[in-house]
């Protein structure tokens, strides 16, 4: 890097702890709703579908805003994107508790979902600060970030009753405002942008940018990413009432029980960096699709009353998964959520190392839809049939979808290789070289 001085570890740490920690606010604040939400449908007197619409605008905010993003990002880099971000979307989560119809509430969450665009303005600031073999690993690690919703899932219900939810949305709202202030002062430029400023490097135009949106390659790892990402924050969203509903515990028990959830969704996610690191992206995601159906067929199973007929008259037994069951399987989903969501963008910064922005963008976009349009689904499929366990049916079928395009995908590449001699994908190997 001409005329720039060489990335040191302490520059690394200090633009990895500073993404990692903003993100975790911005989660934080995205997943506001999932608690604040249902104390605002008993207010409003909401239906399951109104509620599900409600908890899933943030969501479509967040997804779409990441395309746009990261083509911003990619063009002014992270210390100036990062901050405006933060402070436009706590203005609107303040504003928010001023809201007093379903309408205002969904105009404020509109806006409030832009603290989920903070994720593509982290990946490509965070990326270009390691080398290709390492970057599976601090991605992995930036995405703990997602542990902003377990902070949600345990802290807001105590702030709600302390302080009613228009007082909780005001301390999220300085919280967010107060790290965006910091993120300003302590950032750095990243490499890319010292070199273009430096005159080393060009900045590409709005099509170079967007050119690799074409690659059928980009569909493909945004598929993926709808289950491991948009249903991970869909479920996060959506398990707190359904605790409340299906099992009748208190909002802060079942606040505390989403986290445990959303917890290990957050934190292995740097586990699964590194095993994308060391195992290739496509092993990691084989794992975490396969090892998913099982348990979200156990999960969708409902409640049952059987009656047969014995020999000695009638047989009357009851089945169904317990508590303790159900909260043990949502760990454990959540966990391998955290490896696919890992894994995806293990592939990103490989395959298109030069576009990571509107690339990455595009992939959290539609992920994040997944996590705008389920919740929706879910609140849909409740109030037509009635069966708590619904929501978990569909999420079911999408994954057995997703796991069988990615074994045709992978069965394709392996027909077509040029032989023996070929390079593999990165999805294969892991090396972060492109074939």
């Amino acid at each position: 890097m001409p005329n720039n001085p060489p990335v040191t570890k302490a520059d690394r740490i200090r633009a990895l702890g500073l993404s990692t920690l903003a993100f975790t606010v911005c989660f934080a604040v995205w997943t506001l709703f999932s608690i604040i939400g249902v104390s605002i449908k008993e207010e409003l007197g909401l239906s399951d579908t109104r509620f599900g619409l409600l908890v899933a605008t943030p969501v479509l905010t967040g997804s779409v805003s990441r395309l746009f993003l990261g083509v911003i990002v990619d063009r002014y880099g992270g210390r100036i994107v990062f901050p405006l971000q933060m402070l436009l979307t706590a203005l609107a989560v303040w504003a928010m508790s001023w809201a007093e119809s379903f309408a205002m509430f969904l105009v404020a969450a509109l806006f409030l979902g832009l603290a989920g665009g903070s994720f593509i303005i982290g990946v490509a600031y965070v990326s270009r600060w390691f080398e290709p073999r390492h970057q599976g690993s601090a991605l992995g690690f930036f995405g703990v970030g997602n542990v902003g919703a377990a902070v949600t899932n345990f802290g807001a219900p105590f702030l709600v009753v302390a302080l009613g939810w228009e007082g909780t949305a005001r301390v999220y709202a300085l919280v967010l405002a107060l790290m965006a202030v910091l993120f300003y002062l302590l950032a750095r430029p990243d490499p890319l942008q010292r070199e273009r400023r430096a005159g080393a490097r060009p900045t590409p135009g709005l099509a170079a940018q967007l050119a690799p949106l074409r690659d059928p390659r980009v569909w493909r790892f945004s598929g993926y990413y709808f289950f491991s990402f948009g249903a991970f924050v869909a479920l996060a969203s959506f398990l707190p009432r359904y605790y409340v509903g299906a099992y009748g515990l208190e909002l802060t028990l079942a606040g505390v029980l989403a986290g445990l959830y959303s917890l290990p969704g957050s934190v292995f996610r740097a586990l699964g960096g590194w095993m994308s690191d060391r195992s290739g992206a496509r092993f990691v995601n084989y794992l975490a699709l396969l090892c998913s159906l099982p348990i979200l067929l156990v999960m969708s199973f409902p409640g049952s009353r059987f009656t047969l007929e014995g020999i000695g008259g009638t047989i009357s037994f009851e089945l169904s998964v317990s508590l303790p069951l159900f909260v043990g399987l949502s760990v454990l989903l959540g966990f391998l959520m955290s490896l696919g969501k890992a894994a995806v963008f293990k592939y990103i910064p490989s395959y298109y190392p030069e576009h990571i922005g509107p690339v990455g963008g595009m992939v959290g976009m539609i992920g994040g839809l997944g996590g705008f349009f389920l919740p929706i689904a879910f609140g849909f499929l409740l109030d037509v049939t009635g069966i708590w366990t619904a929501p978990f049916m569909l999420l079911f079928a999408i994954v057995a979808a997703t796991a069988l395009w990615m074994h045709m995908a992978v069965r394709r590449i392996e027909r077509t290789a040029a032989g023996p001699a070929a390079r593999r994908a990165p999805e294969d190997n892991g090396s972060g070289v492109a074939a």
